[in-house]
């Protein structure tokens, strides 16, 4: 049974929406309650194929293509869909960089720039633009970080010093904007078994995987859908009190 006391009015985006966390988000906001905004970069089928996952849900989706180091294409963005969706409730960042695992010293110049542009300043334009509407509505952020933040696995600076700071953008967003009635929380995602980690898996031997499963306490990787969960219940009113958090979901991989 949908319940549609657990959001305000408007709409919840997802940045990063036809991937596999980000598509699993959308299903599971639409199930509690939210219509959907969402958005794709490269990926325009699974774009559709996420928004006709809303709808399934009895739920209104739109999804649009989107580069977030654009911000005038930004702030356009997320200004059409709270006019759409008269207002939005929620912003979930579910956007990552499809990295090539390296040493710090062998870091191509290139690869760190599109990376930090990407993950960094990319959720700072949404962020930024978003806030507005946030304040409208007394909403949430929900931002996808890493549980490298907690715990550090070598060659993964590319993650987790991007989202690092993202996590530090948090925190500043949560206490400046509290007074406004806006949250802002981060999950720190250990290994989940969907999107990008389906294309590291086409690189690495089942050795590298045996290692990264033997190195959480439960002995498994994580699904979509207990991302989607937790992001789900971050951005409700069941989590009303809770700001300016980072959540380690990770199998216990940072104990």
């Amino acid at each position: 049974m949908q319940d549609d006391t657990l959001f305000q009015a408007g709409a919840a985006v997802v940045i990063g929406g036809s991937g596999g966390i980000g598509r699993a988000t959308c299903r599971a906001l639409a199930a509690a309650g939210a219509d959907v905004a969402l958005t794709w970069r490269s990926n325009a089928e699974a774009g559709r194929a996420a928004a006709a996952e809303v709808e399934a849900e009895g739920r209104r989706a739109e999804a649009s293509a989107l580069d977030v180091t654009d911000r005038a294409a930004v702030a356009a963005f997320l200004e059409r869909a709270a006019q759409s969706f008269g207002g939005i409730h929620t912003l979930v960042l579910a956007t990552g960089a499809d990295i090539s695992m390296t040493y710090v010293a062998e870091i191509e110049d290139d690869e760190w720039d599109r990376t930090v542009a990407g993950d960094l300043t990319g959720c700072y334009n949404v962020i930024k633009a978003a806030v507005p509407h946030l304040r409208a509505s007394r909403g949430s952020v929900v931002a996808m970080t890493s549980a490298a933040l907690h715990r550090y696995a070598q060659k993964d600076v590319l993650s987790a010093v991007p989202k690092a700071a993202v996590e530090v953008l948090i925190k500043g967003v949560a206490r400046e904007e509290g007074r406004a009635g806006v949250r802002a929380n981060a999950i720190a995602l250990g290994v989940i078994d969907a999107g990008l980690f389906h294309r590291l898996t086409e690189r690495v031997d089942d050795r590298f995987l045996d290692a990264m499963k033997r190195n959480t306490a439960l002995r498994r990787f994580g699904q979509a859908e207990e991302a989607a969960d937790l992001a789900v219940f971050l951005a409700s009113r069941k989590a009303g009190y809770i700001t300016g958090q980072s959540i380690a979901l990770d199998g216990g991989y940072s104990i």
